[in-house]
């Protein structure tokens, strides 16, 4: 069994954790980028302010452009955080030359707790290979909660 197969397995089993470095996956030019759930929403917003402060008044724009505020921040960002996670995941699991690229890019990190209480960790400085090789069977599994996203 490779290292690679062995972290899905423990991934799966809840018993590591994957970081992703989520304001650097989602950046143009990266793979799991989308133009359509980045751009054309806070766009549409600016449309809409700008429209209603042509068409109506200032504070009618203002009140448009804080309610897309609103809207972007609690609405819209989660989903972007979700499957900017969840790409890089499906991409970085799915071939070790992929893991050891993003790896070295800083854009991955890892996590795991003993069942003595100790927390493991790992980050771009760590060989990620040794880093599960020398995790002991029978880990703790983690608590709810499928990602760690950094910023």
């Amino acid at each position: 069994m490779t290292e690679l197969e062995r972290l899905r397995e423990l991934l799966d089993k809840d018993q590591v954790k994957l970081g992703v470095h989520i304001r650097k996956m989602n950046s143009p030019g990266s793979p799991v980028y989308r133009t359509m759930e980045n751009v054309v929403p806070a766009g549409a917003v600016l449309v809409a302010s700008f429209g209603a402060t042509v068409l109506t008044h200032f504070y009618v724009g203002a009140v448009v452009l804080a309610i897309g505020c609103w809207w972007w921040l609690t609405k819209q960002m989660p989903k972007v955080k979700d499957g900017v996670f969840d790409r890089t995941a499906a991409l970085v699991l799915s071939d070790e030359s992929q893991f050891d690229f993003w790896w070295s890019r800083g854009v991955l990190s890892l996590y795991a707790k003993l069942p003595d209480g100790e927390e493991r960790a790992a980050m771009r400085r760590n060989d990620w290979r040794a880093w599960v090789r020398d995790l002991p069977e029978g880990l703790e599994t983690l608590p709810a909660g499928h990602m760690m996203q950094e910023q």
